[in-house]
C-alpha cells in the first residue's frame, strides 16, 4: 500500500496528489488514511521514508565503497540506474514530488530540501575521510565535491524525467568522471 502511495506522490508530485487519488489507488478510505499517517503529509513523509530505504538508497551503497572516486561512480551509477528503472517512475522523488508545491506544501519542501542537503552532508563527510587518507589531492574541497557530485545527480534526474534514457545518462555520468584519474580496477555498474 505504501509503495502506492511513494510511486503516486513520485509521479504527480505532493501537490498534484490527491486524498481521494491515493485512496482510490490504495483501496482504503480517507479515514483509514488519516488513522494510519495522520494526514496526506503523514502519509507523504512514510512514502517518502520508504523510497530513500528503497529505490533512493543508492547514497548508503556508494557510501561504503573503498575509494573517493567509487564512491562518486556508484553514486553516479546506481542513481542513473534508478532513475531509469522502467518498474519505477523516472528521475528522484525528492526532487519530483516537490518542484511544484504551493504555499501551504512549505512543509514538504522544507522536508525535502533537508533530505537533500543531508545527502551532501553525507557525502561531504566520506570525502573529508577519503581527502585524510591521501585518496583526494590535498587541494581537493569535500564540501565542493559533494555538492558538485549531488548537483549532477538532480540534473540526471530532470533529464530522466523528461525522458532522458539510461544510455544518455551514462554518457553524461562517463563524462563527468573523467574529471577524476580513473583507477585501472574500476568498472562500470550494471542492472
Amino acid at each position: 500500500m505504501l509503495d502506492v502511495a511513494m510511486r503516486l506522490f513520485w509521479e504527480h508530485g505532493y501537490d498534484g496528489t490527491s486524498i481521494s487519488e491515493l485512496t482510490a489507488a490504495m483501496g482504503i478510505n480517507r479515514r483509514s488514511v488519516y488513522a494510519a499517517y495522520g494526514s496526506k503529509e503523514g502519509l507523504f513523509n512514510a512514502a517518502l521514508k520508504r523510497y530513500l530505504s528503497g529505490p533512493g538508497a543508492f547514497i548508503d551503497q556508494a557510501l561504503k565503497q573503498p575509494t573517493a572516486y567509487e564512491v562518486a561512480e556508484t553514486y553516479l551509477r546506481l542513481a542513473v540506474l534508478s532513475y531509469t528503472s522502467p518498474d519505477l517512475p523516472p528521475g528522484c522523488m525528492t526532487l519530483q514530488a516537490g518542484l511544484t508545491c504551493s504555499a501551504e506544501s512549505g512543509p514538504v519542501q522544507v522536508e525535502l530540501a533537508e533530505k537533500r542537503l543531508a545527502g551532501i552532508a553525507l557525502l561531504e563527510q566520506r570525502f573529508r575521510r577519503a581527502a585524510e587518507e591521501g585518496d583526494l589531492p590535498a587541494a581537493a574541497d569535500p564540501a565542493a565535491l559533494a555538492s558538485y557530485l549531488v548537483t549532477l545527480n538532480h540534473g540526471l534526474s530532470v533529464q530522466a524525467g523528461s525522458g532522458a534514457g539510461r544510455a544518455h545518462l551514462d554518457r553524461t555520468v562517463d563524462q563527468a568522471l573523467l574529471l577524476w584519474s580513473r583507477p585501472a580496477e574500476s568498472g562500470r555498474i550494471s542492472g
